[in-house]
């Protein structure tokens, strides 16, 4: 509501007393009629009154804090911004035009934010971002995005000295760089894992918005363990804020009420290029391990566990006849990885990880990111309506590929017209064997099935002929997962039956 428009605020109260004395008035003729049967009122049941908490002294965590925070300013050609970008599609540039020429996320509100918008022409093209002193010999956490592609990184302090950066190291899966100035004795944050944030608590950041130095934002965390569409986001559960933040805040830090730093600013939800309400944090947890690493080695090795997952939702749930829809649904296993070591298969819906429950898919490819190649990890799966315990020793990650990759899923109901895959066809997709969809209709075509996708499976169990198909979708009363091959893409696609 409008607060400052009173004759609004008046005509919503008139609605409201008028609406009251029809329903009054409406008793009272119906009591003519009848005798007036008493109305319990039931008494107002105890409430625990919620104890009241003061804000943070916002003031003293600014005093105290704002000299570890610099302003990054980076050089690089417009050339060199575009063919510099690697596979996650990080390069330099602001709204809709960051990570790639034409824009490759096209109504995808998500994008990371920084600088200046990109000129195509050969010149020097400067880029703004924000970051915060980890070590007093002048040791800076920021994003990967910020300094990827530069050629030149200045990083001024808040008294204005300005000193060239070296990048000595950055890891694309995570955003998190780490650069470094030659200075002595210089002021730092204090950083806590975020694991104990909670929804609702207060959070704070600083950074130079549009260049606007030592900028200070407060708001509330809105959600922890936040997995994003991105594909290079996956490896991130990011803490969601309503703290405003823009371009230019990228890589600065954001504070919990004690005055200490839970996470860096990386990215927005906009369809505008500004502030919407919506922002994303990286837990420091996962800069810090970043951090240590690229110190030690100059790199961040990741591992990979060599399946592709998405998210269990009511439907598929349904069809494996799981209690609830939770877990990473496994709908392709790379062969000769360390899941296909494990003895996992596609169909497998992996429920804990480490002992630790997974609530959705994104909690796996973010504690995969975090583990080292040469992990062993114990995974509860469940397969064929019951639960088995499998370990895996984690693999590398070979070149820029991703650790886990999930997929998106859809619904809807049988309706297509398959054949067996041909020699020629094996041969050309390289799959051994399969149904493929000649026709789709109805509502097979609102779930987003085409013609050439290839079914692999009816509810983890592989499929070679139209017969056999038939047979196992008859078995099913409600909803079947069929496993669907389109490119080099395998996906599970929850049907209800009708």
């Amino acid at each position: 509501m409008n607060v400052k428009n009173p004759a609004l605020i008046a005509s919503v109260g008139a609605v409201a007393v008028f609406a009251a004395v029809a329903g009054l008035s409406a008793a009272g003729v119906a009591g003519n009629s009848a005798a007036a049967t008493p109305v319990a009122i039931a008494a107002p049941s105890k409430v625990t009154p919620i104890p009241f908490i003061g804000a943070p002294n916002y003031r003293a965590i600014v005093a105290a804090n704002r000299a570890a925070v610099v302003g990054i300013t980076t050089v690089s050609k417009a050339s060199d911004a575009d063919d510099n970008e690697d596979d996650s599609g990080q390069g330099q540039g602001d709204g809709p035009q960051f990570g790639g020429r034409d824009n490759p996320f096209g109504d995808n509100p998500f994008f990371r934010f920084f600088g200046n918008p990109r000129n195509q022409e050969q010149i020097p093209v400067r880029a703004l971002g924000s970051g915060f002193i980890v070590s007093p010999n002048g040791v800076i956490l920021t994003n990967a995005h910020v300094v990827h592609g530069a050629s030149q990184v200045t990083v001024t302090l808040m008294d204005h000295r300005e000193f060239k950066a070296k990048v000595l190291g950055q890891d694309a899966a995570t955003d998190v760089a780490v650069i470094k100035i030659d200075a002595k004795d210089l002021p730092i944050v204090h950083m806590t894992p975020s694991t104990n944030l909670q929804v609702g608590d207060y959070v704070l950041a600083i950074g130079a918005p549009y260049g606007l130095e030592e900028t200070a934002t407060a708001g509330i965390v809105s959600a922890k363990g936040r997995s994003l569409n991105d594909q290079n986001d996956q490896n991130v559960q990011f803490i969601q804020t309503d703290v405003a933040v823009n371009p230019g805040n990228s890589g600065g830090p954001l504070f919990d009420a004690y005055g200490n730093v839970v996470g860096i600013n990386s990215q927005i939800y906009s369809n505008t290029g500004g502030f919407q309400g919506v922002s994303f944090a990286i837990p420091i947890e996962v800069a810090t391990h970043d951090e240590q690493s690229i110190l030690k080695t100059g790199k961040v090795e990741h591992a990979r566990l060599g399946v592709m997952i998405q998210p269990v939702n009511q439907s598929l749930a349904k069809s494996f006849h799981l209690q609830a829809p939770e877990g990473a649904l496994v709908s392709k296993v790379d062969p000769d990885s360390a899941a296909a070591r494990a003895g996992l298969r596609a169909g497998d819906v992996i429920l804990e990880y480490n002992n630790a429950t997974l609530l959705d898919a994104g909690q796996l490819s973010a504690a995969v990111a975090m583990a080292a190649p040469g992990d062993s990890v114990k995974m509860k799966v469940w397969r064929d309506g019951k639960t088995l315990d499998l370990t895996a020793k984690l693999s590398a990650v070979p070149g820029k590929g991703e650790v886990v990759k999930t997929a998106a899923t859809g619904g809807g109901t049988l309706g297509l017209r398959v054949h067996p895959l041909t020699s020629d066809e094996a041969n050309q997709s390289g799959i051994s064997s399969g149904l493929v969809v000649d026709r789709v209709g109805g509502a097979a075509a609102r779930a987003g099935i085409e013609p050439g996708d290839v079914v692999l499976a009816v509810d983890g169990t592989a499929v070679t002929n139209v017969n056999q198909l038939r047979s196992m979708i008859g078995n099913h009363q409600n909803t079947v997962a069929l496993l669907i091959q389109r490119g080099d893409t395998r996906i599970f696609v929850p049907v209800q039956l009708g």
